[in-house]
């Protein structure tokens, strides 16, 4: 499975202390900057994937907010809605119209705890005024407009329970005419210029999530979809990393796909997909690839084996082999996928020292797949509540499974 870079801008908003008060998270699609936008939906739901799934939250942000662009559908759908409310402000592009359908979704979403903002302000045109009750940021546009026009914006929007923001602020001289303003935020080349963080992530499988998407609105059982999971790995990783993000808050941690499906919820589940779906716009969808369906035949084989042994659950030893080609896949070191991801210690040293019951049993796994026999009968001797019988039936029963996987028969 090939990885794919990604790129995502942060420029930081500074206060009237010029410390930085937040970011504005900023679609790009190379190293060097671009930024050329023709899909907002696109646009702005691989920044969210970016931002919260693929890359460190905290690093992005450091605890401070993210400014999100959002148009009028992103803002309908509600996607929106699986942002962690604390952390983002919802930054309305100034190509959304202001109807009444929107001033009542913007009401909504600020009743639910969300920072709203709008962007590219030029006027103070009458449209806005049935949402300045509701907008907690005003961003002024400086090429835009002149200094007497902008001491005139300034003077009209303090009518209103609001902070402005001088965007595009380039020079000292533009800096102090909005310090003496009164401006609150402050952005532009003057104090910063976009940073591009970079990473690489696998390109998601478009049937798998096309299937899942089916059957969540044919309100299939959990297990159904988890099956689907099971065959994708790639998935499976961006999941868990997703709801033991900071976006969930979460006072435990969550080991299994089918904890984090239970408690994620369909409703979140479908809008994470979507937004899978859009990041990934334009990509051709994969069929599982060999080395996928290996990693669902191990996670199987030592799921159904883990009953066997003392002191290991099902959804550990499933999941150890899982993940356990994770590396392989997204062409990535293990140690550095792992860092993300909130797995039981035992889990954890499974997969990057083999030891403990749990890594007893993926050297286990391993050794037959390269038909180590010795390395076998070195194991069984230590566990006599294994025998070659019961690897056989489990090993059987796992390819047979992940066919049926495969063949969407399971």
């Amino acid at each position: 499975m090939s990885t794919s870079d990604f790129f995502l801008g942060r420029q930081p908003i500074l206060n009237t202390k010029h410390t930085i008060a937040a970011y504005e998270l900023l679609f790009r699609h190379s190293s060097s900057g671009g930024a050329d936008v023709i899909d907002d939906l696109h646009a702005t739901s691989s920044v969210i994937i970016n931002a919260f799934s693929e890359l460190n939250l905290s690093a992005v942000l450091g605890g401070k907010p993210g400014f999100i662009n959002v148009n009028a559908e992103i803002l309908l759908s509600g996607m929106v809605e699986i942002l962690p409310k604390q952390l983002v402000v919802l930054e309305l592009l100034e190509t959304v119209e202001i109807t009444p359908e929107i001033v009542q979704r913007c009401k909504e979403l600020k009743a639910k705890g969300f920072t709203m903002a709008l962007d590219d302000v030029e006027h103070y045109a009458a449209a806005y005024l049935p949402l300045l009750d509701t907008i907690d940021i005003i961003k002024l546009d400086l090429k835009q407009v002149d200094h007497k026009k902008l001491q005139q914006l300034v003077t009209d929007f303090r009518r209103h329970p609001v902070k402005l923001l001088a965007e595009k602020v380039d020079t000292q001289e533009e800096a102090e005419c909005c310090k003496q303003l009164g401006f609150d935020l402050f952005q532009g080349y003057y104090y910063a210029r976009p940073v591009v963080l970079a990473g690489k992530r696998a390109d998601p499988q478009q049937l798998a999530l096309l299937r899942l998407l089916g059957l969540l609105l044919g309100d299939a059982e959990t297990t159904e979809i988890e099956q689907v999971f099971h065959l994708n790995p790639n998935l499976t990783y961006s999941l868990m990393r997703l709801v033991n993000s900071a976006a969930c808050g979460l006072p435990t941690p969550i080991h299994s796909a089918h904890q984090a499906i239970v408690v994620l919820g369909r409703k979140r589940l479908m809008r994470w997909l979507q937004l899978l779906l859009f990041a990934s716009h334009g990509k051709q969808a994969a069929h599982a690839s060999p080395l996928m369906q290996l990693a669902a035949t191990r996670a199987r084989f030592m799921e159904l084996l883990a009953p066997a042994m003392k002191n290991i659950q099902a959804d550990d030893a499933f999941m150890t082999g899982i993940l356990s080609l994770l590396d392989s896949l997204m062409g990535l070191p293990l140690a550095e996928l792992l860092t993300e991801l909130k797995l039981t210690d035992q889990t954890r040293l499974a997969l990057l020292e083999e030891s403990g019951s749990l890594g007893e049993l993926l050297i286990l796994a391993k050794a037959l797949e390269n038909a180590d026999f010795a390395k076998v009968d070195g194991i069984l001797r230590q566990h006599a509540e294994l025998s070659t019988a019961v690897i056989t039936d489990a090993g059987i029963s796992a390819s047979e499974w992940v066919l049926q996987l495969a063949n969407g028969s399971a």
